[in-house]
C-alpha cells in the first residue's frame, strides 16, 4: 500500500513538473521514440486551412521517377560527360511531411518514416560537422586556409589557385576550387558554356564568385575527415543524432571510391550529397529533430550541441550570393526566393525538393519531402502560415 502511495505521489509529481515546465514557457524537447502531438486546434492552427495546405503539398508531389538512379540519369546525363554513378541511390516514398509546432507535431502525412535519400540536405549536415570542429577548437579560425590542416601526403589545396582557399569559402561554395576528386573534375558538375571551353574554364579569386558544386563540397567533407580523424558519421552521430534522440536508421555514405587511408585504418570520404549517388540517406522525423536543434538555436535540452555564434554566421549571407549562408543554409533575403515567408526564415534544400523549414518567428519546423519545386513550396509554407494567422515580417 505504502509502495502504492509512493508511486502515485511520484507521477503527481512527475506531471505537476510537466505542468509546470509548460506555463513557465519551457521549451518542449521530445524523447527518443516519443514526440508528442497537438491537434491543430490545440496549436491554434484553423483546422480547415491546415488540411488544405497539406492536400495543397501532396497534389504537388514532384512527378519525376520514384527512382533516383533514373532522375539522375535523366538530369545530368544530357549535360555532363563524368556522369557516372559513384554511390548508392534509393526508390523514394510519395511526398511525405511533418509540421512542427512550440516543438509539438500538428500534422504529419505520407510515410514519414520511410528512409530516402535527402539529397542537398546533406551538406547542412556536413557544414553542422565543420562547425563542432571549429566549436571543438579542431579549426581555429574559418578564415584560415584549408591548405594549413592537411597532414603530409594530402594535396587537396597545393595547387597555386587553390592555396588562398579557406574554411569559410569551402563552407559558402565560392572556394573555386581546381582540380579532380573521386573521379570528377571541377569543371564537370553544371558545366557552364561551350563544351569545347569546359575543361579551360576561367579561374574566380576565391571568395568572390559563388558556384553549386558537389566537386568542391566534397573536397570540404575530404577536408573535415583529415581534420577529425574519424570517420563523419560516427562524428555526426555522437556529437548530434544521439543527443537529440534520431533513430537509429539514417546512414550517410561515400562512393565506391572513396576510401582513404586514416591512421593506418580505411575510411570512406563521405559525399555531401546525392548528384553521383550517396549522402544521407534518413526519415522526416528525424530531419524534423535536426531542423528543431536550429529552431532552439542549437540548443537540446540543458546541452547546447551547436554553437549559436555558429548558427549566425550560417545564417549570414556571403559576399558572393546574398541568398545563401553555409551550405545548404537557404536565406530569404529581402524574401526575394520565398515572398511568402518572414525574411529571417531559412530553409535546408535538396534535389527532389527535399527540405526542412526553419522559422523562429512563428516557432516553426515544417519538413517537406519530394514536393516539386520552389514555387510549390512558397504557396505550401504560406498557407501553413495562413492556417495560423502567422504575421509574416519583412526583418
Amino acid at each position: 500500500m505504502a509502495q502504492r502511495m509512493i508511486g502515485c505521489l511520484v507521477w503527481v509529481l512527475l506531471l505537476a513538473s510537466s505542468a509546470a515546465a509548460q506555463t513557465s514557457g519551457a521549451p518542449y524537447f521530445p524523447d527518443r521514440f516519443d514526440w508528442q502531438k497537438r491537434t491543430p486546434q490545440q496549436a491554434g492552427f484553423d483546422a480547415a486551412k491546415l488540411d488544405e495546405a497539406i492536400k495543397f503539398a501532396i497534389a504537388n508531389d514532384n512527378p519525376a521517377p520514384k527512382d533516383q538512379a533514373i532522375v539522375h540519369q535523366q538530369s545530368f546525363s544530357a549535360n555532363e560527360p563524368f556522369d557516372s554513378i559513384l554511390g548508392p541511390h534509393s526508390v523514394r516514398a510519395p511526398l511525405n511531411g511533418l509540421i512542427v509546432h512550440h516543438g509539438y507535431v500538428v500534422a504529419e502525412w505520407g510515410d514519414t518514416k520511410r528512409v530516402d535519400m535527402t539529397h542537398s540536405v546533406t551538406k547542412t549536415f556536413l557544414t553542422t560537422v565543420v562547425g563542432l570542429a571549429w566549436q571543438k577548437g579542431l579549426i581555429r579560425d574559418i578564415g584560415d586556409k584549408a591548405r594549413d590542416y592537411m597532414p603530409y601526403g594530402v594535396d587537396l589545396f597545393d595547387a597555386p589557385h587553390n592555396q588562398s582557399i579557406t574554411w569559410e569559402h569551402l563552407l559558402r561554395q565560392s572556394s573555386d576550387w581546381q582540380g579532380t576528386l573521386w573521379g570528377k573534375p571541377d569543371w564537370a558538375d553544371r558545366p557552364v558554356g561551350k563544351p569545347a571551353e569546359w575543361a579551360n574554364r576561367p579561374l574566380y579569386e576565391p571568395g568572390t564568385h559563388f558556384k553549386y558544386n558537389d566537386v568542391r563540397v566534397n573536397v570540404m567533407a575530404l577536408a573535415a575527415l583529415q581534420v577529425w580523424r574519424r570517420p563523419l558519421p560516427q562524428v555526426l552521430r555522437d556529437e548530434l543524432m544521439e543527443p537529440i534522440g534520431a533513430s537509429n536508421t539514417w546512414r550517410w555514405y561515400g562512393y565506391e571510391n572513396s576510401w582513404v587511408d586514416i591512421d593506418g585504418q580505411k575510411v570512406q570520404s563521405v559525399s555531401g550529397g546525392g548528384h553521383w549517388g550517396g549522402g544521407m540517406f534518413i526519415n522526416a522525423w528525424d530531419m524534423a529533430r535536426f531542423g528543431y536543434l536550429f529552431l532552439r538555436n542549437g540548443k537540446w535540452k540543458d546541452r547546447q550541441i551547436v554553437s549559436e555564434k555558429w548558427i549566425q554566421m550560417a545564417r549570414t549571407p556571403g559576399p558572393a550570393n546574398a541568398e545563401y549562408g553555409f551550405a545548404n543554409w537557404y536565406l530569404n533575403t529581402g524574401r526575394k526566393p520565398m515572398p511568402a515567408l518572414p525574411a529571417s526564415s531559412v530553409r535546408f534544400v535538396g534535389a527532389g525538393s527535399n527540405v526542412v523549414y526553419v522559422d523562429w518567428e512563428n516557432d516553426l519546423v515544417i519538413v517537406v519531402r519530394w514536393i516539386k519545386n520552389d514555387a510549390a513550396q512558397n504557396e505550401f509554407f504560406g498557407k501553413v502560415l495562413g492556417a495560423m494567422n502567422a504575421p509574416v515580417s519583412t526583418r
